[in-house]
């Protein structure tokens, strides 16, 4: 099974139109289009039943002490986890990719609320919904896709993994408020074949 992007190529960087946040001069950091990229595949397993798309970035911080504070850097070093950017599950194994905004068109301030998708798919909340639980102005249930914007003081380029499954089930076994976690324990010994496209971002202007 094949996955890639026409937007990136592989290992290169995602262009900001694809980013929650983006360069600033003046103030760091922005907020940028937050668009979905196009996504195509190929060589979907013939007994494929449906297909889960997870894309998450494993190169984020374990502790926020240091996260966005002038005068201080992330440590390259600083224990590091995951955080899921768009969890989409129940896609067509008939389908062959998803264009540009599938996922997002805009920022959403306190998130994207439906969890329907075209075609019978359905969206997962994303890692924003915990990021932003303590904001009075952006909290909420965010759905479908919400871009990078990694730390603009990190010393560390983030690598943004969109990872393609094809199951041996027609409905991934998740209800409700499911997120990225709960999709990675529901597949587990029901994926009959994966790939990978992985594109990097930054904000920090001297990494």
């Amino acid at each position: 099974m094949r996955l890639w992007s026409n937007d990136f190529d592989f290992g290169s960087p995602i262009p900001a139109e694809f980013g929650f946040g983006k360069v600033d001069a003046v103030q760091r950091m922005a907020l940028s289009s937050n668009r979905s990229p196009s996504l195509s595949w190929s060589d979907v397993p013939s007994g494929a039943k449906s297909l889960v798309l997870l894309c998450h970035d494993p190169d984020v911080p374990t502790r926020a002490d240091d996260v966005n504070k002038e005068g201080r850097r992330i440590p390259a070093d600083l224990a590091r986890m995951s955080f899921f950017h768009w969890v989409l599950v129940d896609l067509p194994p008939t389908s062959s990719g998803l264009d540009v905004g599938f996922g997002s068109e805009s920022i959403t301030p306190r998130g994207k609320s439906s969890r329907v998708a075209p075609n019978g798919a359905r969206h997962g909340l994303n890692d924003y919904t915990l990021w932003f639980a303590g904001d009075e102005q952006m909290s909420g249930e965010y759905y479908g896709y919400d871009g990078p914007c990694p730390p603009w003081n990190d010393t560390v380029i983030h690598h943004y993994h969109f990872t393609l499954f094809a199951l041996d089930v027609a409905r991934c076994a998740v209800d409700g408020r499911f997120n990225g976690h709960d999709v990675r324990n529901a597949i587990a010994g029901r994926v009959l074949a994966q790939a990978e496209w992985v594109g990097t971002y930054s904000i920090a202007v001297d990494v």
